[in-house]
């Protein structure tokens, strides 16, 4: 990589930082990014924006209630971060964590965790009771990213959740989809606009601050994926008829390009991705990304580095910075439409 890690950062102001979602789903503002110069205009125009025959690819994981408040035996009390939903142990993020001993048994309301060894990445791998589902359905939480710096409201139960949320296995939204209403999505069919959708479990690395380590193995925490037999073909169908393919998100973006076929298409299947797109990542599928505003040092952000570039892209940001823009999880988003990818 040629650019170091600090050159992907901005300073950004703590007030542009959104911590609740627009009234209405689509009423937040957009910036769209072409070839050339920038344009301010609101998500609702999306559908003037997007040809008839373009394809949006949307990613339907579904948010898990995946926080849960545990306490040890001592009375001290736990955060707990479900990864995982399998009927075995599963890995969770637990804090504080640096007293947990293996074997310990937290308590939990109708329910405990009993800690049976450490995971990658800081986890710790957990055996629940009842199994995961159940226990989040009971008494978990939406986990609303910490830099909201505020409790789940009700409120939150449907609006950190897309339209297309069907396959729940996700710790955190994929956020360029919490922009698309019902209103709005038809309208984009009306015009002749296909929609089609991957699966993509967004994991805890996602929104994490990358390190050097990071940047040094050339990959990034794994993620689970799964794209069907209907999707790869609506993706052959938009390139046949000359349409672009434009990724809903950088979670459909990193699976597209992670089974992409060498011919402009994907190939179905399943399976788990460490995919890290930064520049000098050549495309072979998207044409165009819709996405939020990331945070700085992060994959994400080099990732819609690699569509336009680095330079481009700062500089769009700072526009976006000074013009009030909204940042984050539920701020503003970004379609970038780039004639020639740039690197």
């Amino acid at each position: 990589m040629s650019e170091p890690l600090h050159s992907w950062h901005f300073e950004l102001p703590e007030d542009r930082i959104a911590r609740f979602p627009p009234e209405k789903r689509d009423g937040g503002r957009l910036l769209v990014v072409p070839e050339e110069g920038w344009q301010d205009r609101q998500i609702r125009d999306l559908d003037k924006l997007i040809r008839p025959g373009d394809l949006l690819v949307v990613n339907d994981t579904k948010v898990l209630h995946a926080r849960i408040r545990a306490r040890r035996a001592s009375g001290g009390s736990i955060e707990v971060l479900l990864l995982g939903v399998g009927p075995g142990p599963v890995q969770a993020m637990l804090r504080p964590s640096r007293r947990l001993k293996v074997g310990e048994v937290l308590d939990v309301e109708g329910g405990s965790l009993t800690l049976q060894g450490k995971a990658e990445g800081g986890a710790w791998w957990v055996q629940c009771s009842p199994e995961p589902m159940t226990l989040m359905d009971q008494v978990g939480e939406i986990p609303l990213p910490p830099y909201f710096q505020r409790k789940p409201e009700p409120s939150d139960k449907h609006r950190y959740q897309t339209r297309f949320a069907d396959q729940a296995g996700a710790i955190a939204a994929p956020t360029a989809g919490l922009h698309l209403s019902d209103a709005l999505i038809q309208r984009l069919k009306d015009k002749g606009v296909q929609i089609a959708a991957v699966t993509l479990h967004v994991g805890a690395g996602t929104f994490r601050n990358l390190r050097p380590e990071d940047l040094e193995r050339g990959e990034l925490h794994p993620e689970r994926y799964r794209i069907s037999e209907q999707t790869a073909q609506a993706i052959a169908d938009c390139k046949a008829r000359g349409g672009r393919v434009i990724a809903v998100g950088t979670t459909s973006t990193r699976t597209l390009e992670s089974c992409a076929d060498g011919q402009g298409g994907v190939k179905a299947g399943e399976g788990s991705t460490r995919l890290f797109i930064r520049p000098g990542f050549v495309f072979q599928v998207i044409d165009g990304l819709l996405t939020n505003f990331h945070l700085p040092g992060s994959s994400l952000l080099m990732l819609v580095g690699a569509l336009v570039g680095r330079k481009r892209l700062l500089e769009a940001y700072s526009h976006a910075v000074h013009d009030g823009y909204r940042f984050y999880s539920y701020g503003d988003a970004m379609l970038l439409l780039p004639k020639n990818r740039a690197n």
